[in-house]
């Protein structure tokens, strides 16, 4: 015999999108109508079970003053509830959908308040009470009464409570459980973070008041008009002053208008006046097309210059307020960056009012994915079960009524990883049936057969690049649209690599209307024990580690050599020049505005260091259109002997929103004359003393040929080294068929490999040092010869490498390394001033820079290879001064390579009494395989036959 379950919560796994809620409408952030922030401090109790507790904690008089409290917005888990949970895909529960697990953490939250004294009275008009995002599934009573409950948790939900409400001790009482059915539509790359995350707002609603309402503001580019029509749901007037327009709604107004684009986000303030309500409009003017094969707007491509974007903060999770957002938003136009795809759900929606306002196009996406069912070959995936479809076409509806009246929205994109089905057809369809003014994309529609945009995420460059050529194959219908990478560029720890060889990629083909970084920002979870946690430090049985951390930002917000080599890849003017005719192209590669919001700037620079400057008179080229413009004659000549290059530098001639006046938007520089390689005569010959050989300034063991000092200046333990802390692009991602290196590397022992010593050879004028480097258990190795000579104030190493045996992987690096005992100041004269490797180096200037060794280092979450600087002709550290045949790569840092590669975290590494420096002769490119493809070819590292030298002195 079996008993019933109570039927309590059965909704929690309903698959329904829930009941008692408004439908959805326009979201506006204010008007002349009341409002109350119910946002602030909670009564909070959490319970293990979605049944642990019954109701009575709704009614009106209920004690709950042994509770603990929480700030709403938040997440429960990260103000000491519970913990926080991170998957990539995995369900941390089983999947058996719509059931979750019986262990459900449960969040009752209690907010008691009082309407303000000026609120209008009670009988007038009516109230509604709205939600901004909530996780997973809520259910809410008001005095007692229940009035609903909802599950899409990054979207809106209202509802009607106006003869609930009293003057004073009004009782809100919310449920929100951390599973659902809905989670199985919500399977997001992310930490799952249950909690009441967006505002709660109470809103009156006077009689007469606006109800839902879409703005049409249509551009047409070739009369230069605007046409202006709202349809409302309930009537009034439209007026935009600056236009002279008062038209009633559902009326069209035409008028001479700036057309709104993300470079020239023209928008001009209006009102909609209905008889109880006068809510601001922004309006901005602008018409989306498919057309020819391409993505228009205004009558023009446009190229995505774009990053996806979760919502991160470290402290509050997915609670961000207006300045963290605006924080993002400057932060994306300082960087060149022009379009964001909010992955994967749609923001908070003041976000979108701020890319209206600074100018960024967005691809709106949707709550929904359900990338855990590909464990099981898609079987039951939600999205082809027609159970699941009225909360799909909810969750549809949701986006596309809140966000409608949005002119940075371009795009509406189903949702993410979610498969294939009919449910996905359902959504596609109403959503262009709702809103033909846009277009709609989906990655997973392999065949386009419900969206407008070839859309796939981490093709290769050598795909992409047949895409582009149109030999990419596919149906019909894909061959005729255009191609952007919705996802590129891993931005896990170091890297990404290969960013400007997929932007030379899409500048080369029309096809290729640009991508979106992966992604915006680290979802480092800030912690005592590690300063950042990530997956697996609270404990989770299920979790995928530092994948979470794979942003263009520091969980801080500070910037990564990613962002800013992808500003340098972006950037919207090309200044290039060989430097011989005295000339520099400037190309401007916007879409839309001209070059006159910038001025230019020369510079003239002998040996990194500026000799003349002055402004550059360029004409405001068109988008799109080059000119050679003239480079001045220096007032005193070209510097002779120094190795001497312009650096033409694009700046904001004046104050803007996003940026003051002088910020720097582009660059380039032009090579005059090369520099002079250093020379070392060999006039001193090695003397032999008490158990050491002295060469010039250098001192050497006289049994093993080591290095002692230098001038005085002690040196440790130098010789080739060939190892780096491995990056996550070099670990590679384990789902992946193609070689990952550091799995091989690690296999054949580069980290643990042996120096032979072979020879300590001292001749008439030079000291060599025969070697062979190798690992353990293996037969390959190198065969290093360290050479040195001197003029007797200068030492000069010559080191000669052969492989022997058969290398089939490159190597991680090559190069020296030693230690110096005091080292702080790092001056040099190369690539900077931020860290660059073979194939993230586009944003190196060569000029001369300085810093601290500590500065020198990046902070990666997860610490790995990280600091060098390219290009390095010479360097100053710790009394010596090095020169480079050829330039080098230039890292230093207080722990050994060995103590960084085992790090997991920054709180890991310890400052030592050494500095420990790397002199590289190359280094292997660094990819995007943590969730993409490897280094490029011709940024492999290979090992082959090579001879590279420095020269070592003691410096002022």
């Amino acid at each position: 015999m079996s008993f019933p379950i109570t039927t309590a919560v059965d909704y929690v796994e309903d698959v329904s999108p829930g009941s008692g809620a408004l439908a959805p409408r326009a979201w506006y952030a204010s008007s002349d109508a009341d409002s109350l922030s119910l946002n602030g401090s909670w009564r909070f109790r959490l319970s293990p079970t979605a049944d642990a507790q019954d109701d009575s904690f709704a009614a009106e008089g209920y004690d709950a003053g042994d509770w603990a409290e929480v700030t709403v917005p938040g997440h429960w888990v990260l103000q000491g509830h519970g913990s926080p949970i991170y998957t990539n895909h995995l369900y941390p529960f089983p999947v058996d959908p719509p059931r979750v697990p019986t262990e459900n953490p449960t969040g009752d939250h209690l907010r008691v308040f009082d309407l303000p004294e000026d609120w209008p009275a009670l009988s007038e008009g009516g109230t509604v009470l709205r939600f901004d995002g909530v996780e997973s599934c809520a259910r809410v009573w008001l005095n007692g009464t229940e009035i609903g409950e909802f599950k899409g948790s990054r979207l809106p939900h209202e509802f009607a409570v106006g003869p609930l409400l009293k003057t004073s001790g009004n009782v809100l009482a919310v449920r929100v459980h951390q599973w659902s059915a809905g989670s199985y539509l919500e399977d997001q790359d992310q930490w799952w973070l249950p909690g009441i995350f967006r505002d709660v707002t109470l809103l009156h609603r006077p009689a007469g008041s606006a109800g839902d309402f879409f703005v049409h503001a249509s551009y047409d580019h070739r009369t230069g008009e605007g046409t202006l029509r709202v349809d409302s749901e309930v009537e009034g007037r439209v007026i935009v002053p600056a236009l002279d327009i008062d038209v009633a709604t559902g009326e069209p107004a035409t008028a001479r208008v700036e057309p709104w684009t993300a470079e020239t986000p023209r928008l001009y303030d209006g009102e909609l006046v209905t008889a109880g309500e006068r809510v601001p409009l922004r309006v901005g003017f602008r018409t989306v097309v498919l057309e020819d094969g391409l993505i228009k707007v205004n009558g023009r491509p446009v190229l995505f210059k774009g990053v996806n974007r979760h919502e991160w903060h470290p402290e509050k999770g997915r609670s961000l307020d207006l300045e963290t957002m605006r924080e993002d938003v400057l932060l994306m136009k300082r960087h060149n960056i022009n379009a964001v795809r909010t992955s994967h759900y749609p923001p908070h929606p003041a976000f979108l009012d701020l890319c209206d306002e600074y100018g960024l196009w967005v691809i709106d996406e949707c709550d929904l994915e359900t990338h855990g069912f590909v464990e099981q070959d898609w079987r039951d995936n939600p999205v082809d079960d027609d159970r699941w479809t009225p909360a799909l076409l909810d969750r549809a509806a949701r986006m596309v009524e809140r966000d409608k009246n949005h002119p940075s929205v371009v795009i509406w994109s189903l949702g993410n990883e979610a498969g294939t089905g009919r449910g996905l057809t359902a959504m596609a369809e109403w959503i262009h049936g709702r809103d033909a003014s846009r277009l709609v994309h989906y990655e997973g529609d392999i065949n386009c057969r419900d969206t407008d945009v070839y859309s796939r995420m981490y093709a290769s460059h050598e795909e992409v690049e047949r895409i582009g050529r149109d030999l990419d194959g596919g149906t019909h219908r894909r061959r005729e649209l255009p191609f952007i990478l919705c996802e590129y560029g891993h931005a896990m720890g170091n890297g990404p690599g290969g960013i400007a060889d997929y932007q030379r990629l899409f500048e080369a083909h029309e096809r290729l209307q640009g991508g979106f970084i992966w992604e915006w920002i680290d979802h480092g979870v800030k912690d005592e024990r590690y300063g950042y946690a990530y997956g697996g430090d609270f404990g989770e049985e299920l979790h995928d580690g530092n994948f979470v951390c794979d942003g263009l930002l520091f969980p801080d917000r500070q910037p990564s050599p990613g962002l800013v080599e992808f500003a340098k890849v972006v950037e919207p003017v090309a200044i290039t020049g060989d430097g011989a005719d005295g000339t520099v192209r400037v190309t401007n590669k916007q879409d839309f505005a001209d070059l006159s919001a910038l001025a230019f700037e020369w510079a003239l620079q002998a040996d990194g260091e500026t000799v003349e400057s002055g402004s550059l008179p360029v004409p405001a080229l068109a988008a799109g259109e080059s000119a050679e413009v003239k480079l001045p004659h220096p007032a005193h000549g070209v510097p002779g002997g120094a190795e001497t290059r312009w650096t033409v530098r694009a700046v904001l001639a004046g104050d803007t929103a996003w940026a003051p006046r002088g910020h720097v938007v582009a660059w380039g520089q032009v090579l005059l004359a090369e520099r002079s390689l250093p020379s070392v005569a060999a006039t001193r010959g090695p003397e032999a003393g008490d158990g050491v050989i002295t060469l010039g300034p250098g001192v050497f063991d006289a049994r093993t040929g080591a290095l002692k000092t230098i001038g005085g200046v002690s040196v440790e333990g130098l010789r080739l080294d060939v190892w780096r802390a491995t990056t996550d692009n070099d670990d590679g991602a384990s789902w992946q068929t193609d070689v990952r290196h550091a799995e091989v590397w690690r296999k054949l022992g580069l980290h643990r490999m042996r120096h032979r010593l072979d020879a300590v050879e001292t001749g008439e004028n030079a000291l060599t040092v025969r070697t062979r480097v190798a690992p353990a258990a293996w037969e390959v190795g190198l065969a290093t010869v360290y050479r040195w000579t001197s003029d007797g104030d200068r030492l000069r190493l010559t080191v000669s490498v052969t492989p022997e045996g058969d290398w089939t992987v490159p190597l991680p690096r090559l190069g020296v390394r030693f230690g110096l005992a005091e080292a702080d100041r790092v001056t040099w004269f190369g690539g900077g001033p931020g860290e660059a490797y073979p194939d993230t180096r586009a944003a190196a200037m060569v000029g001369r820079w300085e810093s601290t060794v500590d500065a020198l280092q990046t902070p990666y979450v997860r610490p790995q290879e990280n600091g060098a600087r390219a290009d390095v002709r010479w360097a100053r550290l710790g009394g010596l001064r090095i020169e480079g045949d050829p330039e080098f790569y230039l890292t230093a840092r207080r722990w050994t390579t060995e103590q960084l590669d085992a790090a997991r975290h920054r709180t890991d590494l310890t400052p030592g009494d050494t500095v420990w420096v790397n002199l590289d002769h190359g280094q292997h490119g660094i990819g995007s395989q943590s969730c993409g493809p490897g280094p490029l070819p011709q940024y492999f590292l290979n090992a082959a036959p090579a001879e590279f030298s420095f020269v070592f002195s003691a410096s002022d």
